[in-house]
């Protein structure tokens, strides 16, 4: 038997992908590392929306990080290579990878990405959507 979908009324028309989307949005949820914020900042730059998504990533460079956007999502990835040259008395901090990635929507603007004291943080900012209104003339089908 299969699930029946929020999409599937025929009044929604054209969100055939989200429900993609969101499976795969629940699956990435699922992974705990690295933690992470997201938070709404006051006006910056004359923007009104702006969002700051903030991963703890201690122990990481900025050679080590790589922040990208792939078929509209934010993808964020760490690359830890162990120190050979080190003899550990006792090892609790792990060299580690992790891929953390956010779906985008449409016309999200990636103002820039900055890493401080362990913290990267990425702003995004969501544009003032345009009102459109546009007349359909109907024809008389003759």
């Amino acid at each position: 038997m299969s699930r029946m979908s929020a999409f599937s009324s025929p009044f929604m028309l054209g969100f055939d992908d989200i429900e993609r989307v969101l499976d795969r949005v629940s699956k990435a949820a699922n992974d705990g590392y690295p933690p992470y914020n997201i938070e709404r900042l006051p006006k910056v730059e004359g923007r009104s929306d702006v969002i700051r998504i903030t991963l703890a990533v201690a122990g990481f460079t900025r050679e080590q990080l790589d922040v990208s956007v792939e078929e509209s999502q934010l993808v964020i990835r760490g690359r830890q290579v162990d120190d050979k040259s080190r003899e550990y008395l006792h090892r609790g901090i792990a060299a580690r990878q992790f891929q953390r990635a956010f779906v985008l929507a449409e016309g999200i603007e990636i103002l820039g990405a900055d890493l401080k004291d362990g913290l990267l943080s990425i702003d995004l900012a969501r544009p003032e959507p345009e009102r459109v209104i546009r007349k359909i003339e109907i024809s008389s089908g003759e």
